[in-house]
């Protein structure tokens, strides 16, 4: 029997209309064996090797949330070794995956996924949160009309990133490195996360604090410490590295399909403390694609031990005394669910 299982943060800023247009409505789906896994208030390992444990063959995992969200559920897959589906629901700030993926409703998963896996005849109602204790259980209720549409399942190659040789984590659209990852901060303070829970200037607030950040910070010093990218040496001035594998990066940029590559992706350092060099970056990213050069392997070396700012879709790390950063694509690819 055909298993769902919804990922989701009940502490995020729109939790309400993820109960509302998600979990209300799975019950609308025959013959399926309906999960919900909450995020625990911990960290992004803790919930990614619980939520792994959780997983078989064959099932279908939705995110509903943000890129974070998104992470989890990604990473718990592809760890897992299963042949499990992801679809992606945005019910976050950016929600580059979803865009990339050009899923928006829980009808655009379900219909990609499993037309044909809703039997009739399931006598038992209801739903369960899942976590390593607690049951599947099977829900039954009429199967919604428009289920016709031609939403595919695809492979999708996630990048691979090493810090000084160790894994640390798989980024399914992009990855930044410097001062742009070290302004995703701003996203973890109590005050903003207030902010980002009203619906009215959502995404207004959202880009006038990452401006403000950027006006106050971009001269205060080296977000980039001397460093050579795949042996050469790179301008002291150097502010961000990105490497892009999704259709968008922080949502008005425009990145590509390099996701469907099980080779290459693109990838490009800046020196953005510059504002007519970010206006210039920005404005190209918008109207055509965020430029790059195709590369199926970096390493960015630093000529000292390093305390640089790592972010990949929402999560952003602090490393220190490091040697290497490595990114990669995986050799491991994702069934994911796409529009």
């Amino acid at each position: 029997m055909k298993r769902i299982l919804i990922v989701y943060n009940p502490r995020s800023s729109r939790a309400s209309d993820v109960r509302l247009e998600v979990l209300d409505r799975l019950n609308q789906y025959n013959g399926c064996m309906i999960g919900k896994y909450e995020v625990a208030p911990t960290n992004l390992n803790d919930n990614i090797s619980k939520l792994k444990k959780i997983l078989k063959d064959d099932d279908l995992v939705i995110s509903a949330g943000g890129d974070a969200t998104g992470i989890i559920a990604s990473n718990a897959i592809l760890e897992s070794g299963t042949s499990a589906a992801l679809g992606v629901l945005p019910y976050g700030n950016f929600n580059d995956l979803s865009r990339t993926l050009r899923t928006k409703t829980l009808s655009d998963i379900i219909d990609g996924d499993a037309r044909d896996s809703f039997p009739e005849g399931i006598s038992e109602r209801g739903s369960a949160r899942v976590s390593a204790r607690a049951p599947w259980r099977r829900a039954r209720a009429t199967r919604p009309e428009g289920m016709e549409s031609e939403h595919l399942q695809r492979n999708f190659y996630p990048l691979e990133i090493f810090v000084d040789g160790e894994f640390f984590r798989y980024a399914t659209c992009y990855v930044t490195i410097g001062m742009t990852a070290e302004a995703v901060k701003i996203y973890d303070s109590p005050e903003m996360r207030a902010k980002l829970k009203k619906s009215f200037g959502r995404k207004i607030s959202s880009y006038t604090n990452l401006s403000n950040w950027y006006f106050k910070n971009r001269h205060s010093r080296q977000f980039i410490p001397e460093f050579t990218l795949n042996g050469k040496p790179q301008s002291i001035k150097t502010t961000d590295y990105a490497a892009v594998n999704g259709r968008s990066m922080a949502r008005v940029m425009k990145g590509g399909e390099d996701y469907h590559d099980p080779i290459f992706f693109r990838s490009e350092t800046d020196r953005l403390a510059s504002f007519w060099r970010l206006f210039k970056l920005m404005t190209r990213s918008i109207f055509s694609r965020i430029p790059g050069t195709a590369t199926k392997h970096d390493i960015l070396e630093f000529a000292c031990p390093a305390t640089v700012t790592l972010q990949s879709e929402g999560e952003s790390r602090e490393f220190k005394n490091i040697k290497t950063i490595e990114i990669r694509k995986s050799k491991k690819c994702l069934r994911v669910i796409e529009n």
